[in-house]
């Protein structure tokens, strides 16, 4: 892809204590593409991320976003411009239903200023949230839960709902660590499907474990090792590559 970096870091390294999680990492993820990072348990990869999305400060290089350096901004700072990670587990409120679920994730990120719940629900039925909420249940599939308490649903409709309380507020870019983590065969196809949808059209980064997962929808694929990233490039040609083969597959190249 011949397009701009919207994130990019320099040497990012980052300790804890004499350990080195991030080692002199430069990485660069392309406007509207989807990336996936995988990597064996302590590559790196989690602490990699929370530098990209404000979490983790480094001690040596830098973070860029539309060649702006944020290498200190703050999580909070960097959600207002438009940078949102999620997490292993499903973060989903289960006292309340789909629709009032994916309003406050609206409301939250596009007021960025502190806020009551009485505020909350007194906002919840404008034109202007109605129809974005109603706009992302259809484009995912939710509309016909949208009354359901978000407590009794399945673990896989649960993590669409994360997914969509993500793309409502049409952040610019999407950090997710380990989406598919806990879920079934059929559940993952269904969030692939909800991936699929927004290929292309968002700036979308992944860590996961299920590589023939990952290889159905991404651009490029990263391999993490002790720290580094090892190889970038198109999926075959980084699963091939001799030092992927040799530390990540513990193959003899």
């Amino acid at each position: 892809m011949d397009k701009k970096p919207v994130l990019m870091t320099q040497g990012v390294t980052k300790r804890f204590g004499d350990f080195v999680a991030v080692d002199r990492v430069d990485f660069d993820l392309q406007e509207k593409e989807t990336l996936g990072i995988i990597g064996p348990n302590g590559a790196g990869k989690t602490t990699f991320i929370n530098i990209l999305s404000g979490f983790y400060n480094p001690e040596e290089g830098h973070v860029f976003h539309d060649g702006k350096d944020i290498t200190h901004l703050s999580a909070a700072n960097r959600v207002k411009m438009g940078i949102l990670r999620t997490f292993q587990l499903v973060h989903v409120f289960d006292n309340l239903t789909v629709y009032e679920n994916l309003s406050l994730s609206y409301f939250r990120k596009k007021e960025n200023k502190p806020f009551t719940l009485k505020m909350f629900f007194s906002s919840l039925r404008q034109p202007g949230i109605a129809s974005r909420v109603q706009e992302t249940m259809e484009m995912l599939e939710l509309d016909h839960l949208k009354d359901e308490i978000v407590g009794n649903l399945p673990l896989g409709s649960k993590k669409r709902l994360e997914l969509a309380m993500t793309f409502v507020s049409d952040p610019a870019v999407v950090i997710f660590d380990e989406p598919f983590s806990g879920l079934g065969d059929q559940e993952i196809e269904e969030v692939i499907d909800v991936f699929r949808k927004y290929i292309h059209d968002k700036t979308i980064l992944l860590i996961e474990h299920k590589v023939s997962k990952l290889e159905e929808f991404v651009d490029r694929l990263a391999v993490m090792h002790e720290g580094r990233i090892i190889c970038c490039g198109d999926c075959e040609s980084t699963l091939n590559d001799p030092e992927v083969r040799r530390c990540y597959w513990k193959l003899e190249t």
